[in-house]
């Protein structure tokens, strides 16, 4: 048990530490407001399509087709985030939103944890449309019938979050673990979803290769130093609210209250 408890330490203290610090000063749900919106628009969304004064408004702004126009797919892609797949439970899909998009809000600050959401579904809505030019036999092919399944849910964007966060915060066994569950789902069941959980996944790769490389560009690491991009090396190790704070002097603070 000793054994296991100094793993669990090891693999997710420092984002343990990183939420629960933040969560702290700014009390409650204040912490992730995207995180709330993002809920509540999921939640209105599945409502909504499950009316019929409502599936059809939903299915013009939010439901993504690779068998579409790419302008028209690009126009969707952003709300389609938030529309549940309408064969899966909503309650998984809400729950995904609940902890990865607030982890990654207070970890990475509202703006990057969109941008990395977005980055992650349009990389799999591109995907869709590549593999379906492919065809069935290519290694990455899908057949020419996914170009008519509707593409939307957040679980692309979850898997391209949690990979990032758990990089970032050196949870490389859990980055390792999501990674195999992908691979997993292929092999599986190789459908539409599961390949673009892979794109996901690669999209996130690129963004966690393009951070250790913007960090690590032109410096080198002093004597009993650790490289840029380390367990122990990536900043103050406080997330984006709480490293403000730190590098404000005391004086600055009294000055601002």
């Amino acid at each position: 048990m000793r054994t296991l408890a100094r793993w669990a330490r090891a693999e997710w203290g420092p984002l343990y530490t990183a939420v629960r610090g933040t969560t702290r000063w700014t009390r409650r749900l204040r912490a992730a407001p995207v995180t709330v919106a993002a809920v509540c628009l999921t939640s209105f969304l599945q409502y909504a399509q499950n009316r019929p004064w409502g599936y059809r408004p939903v299915q013009e702004l939010g439901a993504v087709r690779a068998a579409e126009p790419l302008g028209t797919a690009l126009l969707r892609t952003p709300l389609s985030l938030f529309v549940p797949a309408p064969d899966l439970p909503v309650w998984g899909a809400l729950a995904q939103v609940l902890v990865v998009f607030g982890i990654a809000e207070i970890c990475l600050g509202r703006w990057r944890t969109l941008t990395l959401a977005y980055v992650a579904t349009l990389a799999g809505t591109l995907y869709a449309r590549v593999g379906t030019a492919l065809g069935p036999h290519a290694p990455f092919g899908l057949p020419a019938s996914d170009a008519q399944v509707v593409d939307t849910g957040p679980s692309a964007a979850v898997v391209g979050l949690a990979v990032f966060v758990g990089w970032r915060y050196g949870a490389y066994v859990t980055v390792g673990a999501v990674s195999a569950a992908m691979v997993a789902e292929v092999l599986v069941e190789e459908n539409l979803a599961g390949k673009e959980h892979l794109a996901a996944l690669a999209a996130a790769g690129a963004a966690c290769l393009a951070s250790a490389v913007r960090r690590g560009h032109g410096r080198r690491p002093r004597r009993g130093q650790r490289w840029p991009g380390t367990r122990t090396g990536r900043g103050s190790g406080l997330p984006p609210i709480q490293s403000w704070r730190a590098r404000r002097g005391p004086a600055q603070r009294r000055s601002w209250r």
